[in-house]
């Protein structure tokens, strides 16, 4: 056979990166089978974590929106330095994740009805809260308010940024403030908490929507599991801090699938609203 020659070398097929692990049940999925599924596992039902772009894409119609406040970027006030410059780390960030900070804001349509979406991004620098996010945020609040339009936040986040100390802190109440202007004007506010919501995220903002909703086996909390033991010097019960655990005892309304999300969020603004949703 003169195709098969004694010094052929063999064709190399690549299969790096094309097969994903199951952080839960250990499973090897083909990746492009976990994409379609919206990066949740078949098997297990496991959530891996996904982007800010991605969040939008799963909520807004057609997967189009239009962002807005995109260029509103943080500065080193405070002239922080731990093992290098925070300059150096925004820097980073911005090329890992092609964002300038840990927040898109967008508005578009979800199911027909006109919302403004906030997704946070936990590759830029642990999807913590500084000026630009608590600004962003707070302006999305107010814009929601004077359009008379739903807001949803989509929260994954370490919290407060360190590096911007009590800058970062205000923001708390800040955004806070501007959500107590948009209940009182009577405008739905979504909350959806996805793996990991903690530290000033969950004790502001994340926790204060008119509906708290929560993807499955989500860590949410204000301190960590760790540092709660080692303060308490008590071993946590099982499952502590993830948001079946913490639905079971009140603190949220609802764990979705992230497959369900969308449908479930255009039912509950139709009830909110007292209007319909259209097919998105």
């Amino acid at each position: 056979m003169a195709w098969l020659r004694k010094n052929d070398e063999p064709k190399k097929v690549r299969t790096e990166g094309l097969w994903i692990k199951c952080d839960s049940c250990g499973a090897t999925i083909w990746k492009k089978d976990l994409e379609a599924a919206g990066m949740v596992c078949a098997k297990c039902g496991f959530h891996f974590k996904i982007d800010a772009r991605e969040r939008l894409k799963l909520l807004f119609d057609g997967a189009q929106w239009d962002e807005f406040d995109w260029s509103l970027r943080s500065t080193n006030a405070l002239q922080f330095i731990d093992r290098k410059p925070y300059e150096e780390r925004l820097d980073d960030a911005k090329r890992k994740t092609g964002l300038n900070d840990a927040v898109i804001c967008a508005e578009g349509k979800l199911a027909g009805r006109g919302v403004i979406v906030c997704a946070m991004e936990y590759r830029f620098i642990g999807g913590s809260m500084g000026a630009v996010v608590g600004e962003k945020l707070t302006r999305a609040a107010e814009s929601a308010r004077e359009r008379k339009t739903p807001l949803i936040v989509v929260s994954a986040s370490g919290g407060a940024r360190m590096m911007e100390g009590m800058i970062s802190l205000v923001q708390m109440a800040k955004v806070s403030a501007a959500l107590k202007k948009l209940d009182h004007a009577g405008i739905p506010y979504i909350s959806v908490l996805t793996d990991p919501t903690t530290g000033g995220v969950t004790a502001s903002f994340a926790m204060l929507g008119d509906l708290n909703i929560a993807e499955p086996g989500a860590l949410i909390g204000f301190a960590g599991p760790r540092v709660i033991e080692q303060t308490i010097r008590q071993k946590l019960p099982k499952g502590f801090q993830r948001s079946e655990f913490l639905e079971k005892h009140g603190m949220l309304d609802a764990i979705v699938p992230r497959g369900e999300l969308k449908d479930y969020i255009a039912d509950a603004l139709a009830f909110f609203c007292g209007t319909p949703a259209r097919p998105g």
